[in-house]
C-alpha cells in the first residue's frame, strides 16, 4: 500500500517579525513623544476642586507664567508671550465666532495675584461671561 504524501497547510502564524516591528515602533514613539509636547511651563497650585462639567467645545486657555507674561493657546506661536491688548483682541475674535467657548486661566503658583486679576479683567473686557481657574488636583 502506497502512502499518499499530501501536504497540509501549516496552521500557525509566525509572529516573531510582528513583535520586532512593534518593539521598534514603541521605541520610536517613546523617543518622539517628549519632543512633541509644547507649551508654557506652568506650576499650577494644588486644590481640592471638583472637575468642571464638560461640553463639546474646546476651552480657551490663558496662561500666566512666573514672570507675569500672558500666553494664549490659540493660533500659531502659542509659546510666545502676548500683551493684554493682543489678548483682549484675540479672545474677543474667538468669542465672536464661538460665543459659548469656555475660558480658563492657568496661573503659576509663584505669580503675583495681581497679574491673574489683570488677566481676568482683560478677559471680561473682551466679553467673557465667566472665567474658570485651572488647578492641579490635590493629592
Amino acid at each position: 500500500m502506497a502512502r499518499s504524501t499530501k501536504r497540509r497547510p501549516m496552521g500557525e502564524i509566525n509572529v516573531v517579525p510582528y513583535i520586532d516591528v512593534m518593539l521598534v515602533l514603541l521605541i520610536i514613539f517613546m523617543i518622539t513623544a517628549p519632543l512633541i509636547q509644547q507649551g508654557v511651563e506652568i506650576d499650577l497650585p494644588q486644590a481640592a476642586a471638583e472637575p468642571v462639567e464638560e461640553n463639546n467645545l474646546q476651552p480657551l486657555v490663558v496662561s500666566v507664567d512666573k514672570q507675569g507674561r500672558y500666553f494664549l493657546d490659540v493660533g500659531e506661536n502659542t509659546d510666545q508671550p502676548i500683551t493684554t491688548e493682543t489678548l483682549q483682541i484675540k479672545v474677543a475674535a474667538v468669542l465672536r465666532n464661538k460665543p459659548k467657548t469656555p475660558v480658563m486661566i492657568r496661573g503659576d503658583k509663584g505669580v503675583m495675584y495681581g497679574e491673574v486679576v489683570r488677566a481676568m479683567t482683560t478677559l471680561q473686557a473682551a466679553g467673557v461671561p465667566s472665567i474658570g481657574l485651572l488647578t492641579d488636583p490635590s493629592e
